[in-house]
Formats: C-alpha cells, structure tokens, sequence
C-alpha cells in the first residue's frame, strides 16, 4: 500500500514547459528545412505516382 501512495505522489513526468519546448523546437526546424522538407516530399509523391503506374 505504501508503493502505491507513493506512485500517486510521484511527480516525474513531461511538465507543461517541457512539452512546449520540444514542440517550440519541432516547429522551429520544420520552418528552418521548410523548402527542403517540401521538396522530399514533392520527390517521395512522385516517384510513388510514377511506380503505382507501373503497376496497374
């Protein structure tokens, strides 16, 4: 019974300010490669459109 009180109370965990740091960060990269991001995508999309083709 002692362990589980002390889970409940236990307070490690991803915070509020950690959590809007790590996605100040994603979005920062993702507008820093934005142009290189829309490019493998743009190749990606392609090469599935042109090999799906192929198949039918």
């Amino acid at each position: 019974m002692n362990a589980f009180v002390k889970f409940l109370k236990e307070e490690d965990g991803i915070g509020t300010v950690e959590m809007i740091l790590i996605l100040v960060v994603l979005i920062s990269l993702v507008i820093i490669f934005k142009d290189q991001l829309t490019d493998l995508v743009n190749d990606i999309f392609s090469q599935i459109t042109s090999k799906s083709s192929s198949i039918y």
